[in-house]
């Protein structure tokens, strides 16, 4: 298992994606989730005949809403258990 700290690299052709401060791009990509649900879902609701699946994209769009404070959680959790830590964080303002 790779250190939270260290970056993750993803090879992609000639190219490589490198992924620092994880559990802050996972929160962005959370929300990227949650607007695109909410969007499509709102465009659905224009017509009778897509409201059902409307629906179905508003509850994903909740269910998104729900995993961002767990990510939230677990970074503050995994934090916590770094060797050598002294069990506080440095948070700032940003809601990730």
């Amino acid at each position: 298992m790779t250190d939270a700290a260290s970056p993750i690299t993803i090879t992609i052709g000639h190219d490589e994606l490198i992924i620092r401060r994880r559990y802050e791009a996972l929160s962005i990509v959370n929300d990227i989730l949650i607007a695109i649900w909410f969007t499509i879902g709102s465009i659905l609701f224009f017509s009778d005949a897509t409201t059902y699946a409307g629906t179905w994209l508003f509850l994903a769009g909740s269910i998104e809403l729900l995993i961002r404070p767990v990510i939230r959680l677990t970074r503050q959790v995994h934090l916590r258990r770094m060797p050598g830590g002294s069990g506080t964080t440095h948070e700032t303002g940003h809601d990730f």
